[in-house]
């Protein structure tokens, strides 16, 4: 079996599994305590926070661990916001946040604050100017990630940072994806990260505050870990996450090197394989290990199981999973095809021959779920009945039917319309608006536009 899904879950690191059973017998006593036992657990946690503040670039005492990634954010959005309640009440993030940092802004909408969501481009970075221009006099935080989960595209941090600076705005990052590879540069003020994703055990998360910075922690008052993080430490899985961070930083610049080689073949190599194909993402300012794709006429889900059948287990932002049936708000932002989604995140010490053997399984796979579907082979070839008029207007009710239905329906019958005639998708399914156009710039036909229908949306397409 083949675990391509490092970016969800790393694999527990050699190094934080020798650590983790090494300080269960040392570090079960209380850390604030002036006993022995007490003495020596506290011992484990100064180490493991001077480790993981080294591998960060930050002091010690600004870097406090937390149960979570998750409560990482929550904790830092919510202190920040807090600490700064006098300026106002205005919050920005980008498009593409992780679900903590919109589930953090929600609450924080839901509480009477405001919030701007600065977009994208089709490469899911954000402009730095575009940044700028949504900070206002009345902002008290903005938040950035480092690098995005879903399709690995590096964010300018730096300069995103140096406008907050100007605005006297903090900035908190969340750097869950990136912090593996190296320290997020640029002058942010808060941090987060999650051990899972570099190899740590689940249930450890590191938030940093730097010196200046205006916090007031939310919630019952409590003396452990600077008052931000409640609760008894897990010493053992605190050190096991500090020293697996360190391990891998030490693998990271020849793993980088290896594996951005890896995905490099794969993004050149699946559109060659496999007809109807978009790689999406930054191609050059990305994570190393990550890479994403959609193939057009695909249910997510049924490829996700086609491939965990042949031994690869992938993730998706597809619309059509068993999660959600609303499109990856990554890939809406960024106004790219969902559907048919595959990511692949390579965890460190992937075998070349791996990825060569996910290069020869993945067409087959695709193929069978197209066969599956009724999707059309390659080019559709028109099917308007010879002698027959063609029609200049074509209505096609898909309305009930899940992605890629609706997309598959189009491109059947697109040749049956003359050159300049039109086709009407009706779709309740809250994907074809963003496959629909995808497809079309994909197939060099024009996007009209939508209009409301009873039942759903009628989505317009004129025949190139």
């Amino acid at each position: 079996m083949s675990y391509f899904d490092a970016a969800s879950s790393a694999p527990l690191h050699p190094v934080a599994r020798q650590a983790l059973h090494a300080s269960l017998d040392e570090g079960w006593a209380d850390p604030a305590r002036l006993y022995r036992e007490g003495r020596r657990a506290r011992l484990l946690l100064d180490a493991a926070r001077e480790a993981a503040a080294e591998a960060v670039g930050c002091r010690p005492d600004e870097l406090v661990f937390t149960p979570s990634g998750t409560r990482a954010v929550h904790t830092g959005i919510a202190g920040a916001l807090a600490g700064r309640h006098r300026t106002g009440r205005h919050l920005v993030v980008s498009a593409v946040e992780h679900s903590s940092v919109l589930h953090s802004a929600q609450a924080h909408r839901d509480a009477g604050g405001t919030v701007s969501e600065v977009p994208v481009l089709r490469t899911g970075a954000v402009s730095p100017d575009a940044y700028a221009d949504a900070l206002r006099p009345d902002t008290a935080l903005a938040c950035l990630q480092s690098a995005n989960h879903e399709v690995g595209t590096e964010q300018p941090v730096a300069a995103v940072a140096e406008a907050c600076r100007a605005a006297g705005v903090p900035l908190l990052v969340d750097a869950a994806q990136s912090l593996p590879w190296g320290p997020v540069d640029g002058g942010w003020s808060l941090l987060t990260g999650s051990a899972h994703k570099w190899g740590g055990p689940a249930g450890v998360g590191l938030l940093v505050v730097r010196k200046g910075v205006r916090y007031a922690p939310q919630g019952p008052a409590d003396e452990r870990e600077s008052g931000r993080s409640p609760g008894f430490e897990n010493i053992p899985a605190v050190v096991a996450a500090a020293a697996s961070l360190r391990a891998v930083r030490a693998e990271a610049a020849a793993e980088s090197a290896r594996l951005r080689e890896l995905t490099d073949r794969v993004r050149a190599r699946v559109p060659e394989l496999v007809p109807d194909v978009e790689v999406v993402g930054d191609p050059v300012d990305r994570l190393p290990h990550l890479l994403t794709f959609s193939c057009l006429y695909v249910d997510g889900e049924t490829l996700l199981h086609e491939l965990d059948r042949e031994g690869f287990s992938v993730s998706s932002g597809s619309s059509c999973t068993s999660s959600t049936l609303t499109p990856s708000h990554v890939l809406r932002a960024m106004g790219v095809l969902s559907e048919g989604n595959v990511r692949v995140s390579l965890p460190l010490g992937t075998p070349a021959e791996e990825v060569d053997r996910f290069l020869e399984v993945l067409p087959r796979a695709v193929a069978a779920v197209r066969e599956k579907l009724g999707a059309p082979a390659g080019v559709p070839a028109g099917a308007a009945g010879a002698g027959s008029p063609a029609p200049d207007v074509l209505v096609v009710d898909a309305l009930g039917k899940r992605c890629p239905i609706p997309v598959i329906e189009l491109a059947k019958v697109i040749d049956d319309v003359p050159p300049g005639g039109t086709v009407r998708v009706l779709s309740d399914d809250e994907a074809a608006r963003l496959d629909i156009p995808a497809w079309c710039e994909m197939r060099g036909q024009e996007y009209v536009g939508e209009e409301p229908v009873a039942g759903g949306t009628a989505y317009v397409v004129r025949r190139a």
